[in-house]
């Protein structure tokens, strides 16, 4: 019994540490979402808006991970003529928005659906992987769907989020994003090569904070999660 004693000290310290991480982590991502970034904003969230707030954009969630959903609108579609050249349908009637992502290259590529989930890919978003860009096309999206939110942006602020988004792909020699060839989940989106490297904790839904932030939303400090990004656009906003 003496031999034992040791044993379940040690054992009951590891247990109070993994609790002790487990709670620090749990109070960063509240704090990460409760404190704005940045401290003040420039326009509202959802139906409050003002009389210029004339353009629509989607965020679509998951459980991991947030898209951000532009309308396949004339002037969105003339900056977007990369998409044509990888013989995306981007002008049939029937597209009405284009849906850009940014995640990690092994992840994103090889886990279409959870049933694909491998340890592999779950490594690499859990260290560092290269970055991908997905694009799709999408027909009528309901904007009050559960894992929908619909904003409402100013010209100017509309332009600037699909600048900041447009950053997130890498450009070859001809200023034209590099399309990676054979990638993609069927016949209506295209994988691209992405700006910058991946990790869980700087993820997508960090990549399309900034996104909104360049648009002039406030999000939480740190949202490695689409809940906490979502809490933190409607409690800031």
């Amino acid at each position: 019994m003496r031999a034992d004693r040791p044993r379940l000290g040690r054992t009951k310290r590891a247990g109070k540490l993994v609790v002790a991480v487990l709670l620090f982590v749990a109070l960063v991502v509240v704090l990460g979402t409760l404190v704005p970034r940045p401290l003040t904003g420039e326009m509202e969230f959802g139906e409050a808006h003002s009389d210029a707030a004339t353009r629509r954009v989607l965020l679509l969630y998951n459980p991991i991970h947030t898209d951000i959903a532009f309308p396949a609108e004339a002037d969105v579609l003339d900056r977007l003529g990369f998409l044509r050249q990888a013989g995306l349908p981007v002008d049939h009637t029937e597209v009405k928005w284009i849906v850009f992502g940014w995640g990690g290259r092994s992840f994103y590529l090889e886990t279409p659906t959870w049933a694909d989930l491998k340890p592999g890919p779950v490594f690499r978003a859990l260290s560092v992987d290269r970055s991908v860009m997905h694009v799709a096309l999408a027909g009528e999206i309901e904007p009050h769907s559960a894992n929908v939110d619909e904003l409402l942006l100013t010209e100017r602020q509309f332009d600037q989020m699909l600048v900041r988004a447009l950053s997130g792909f890498t450009t070859s020699a001809d200023g034209n994003p590099k399309l990676i060839a054979g990638a993609g989940y069927g016949e209506f989106d295209r994988f691209y090569e992405g700006a910058g490297y991946f990790n869980a904790l700087l993820g997508c839904n960090t990549w399309a904070a900034n996104v909104l932030r360049e648009g002039g939303l406030q999000t939480g400090w740190w949202n490695p999660l689409p809940v906490g990004l979502r809490w933190s656009l409607k409690l800031h906003n």
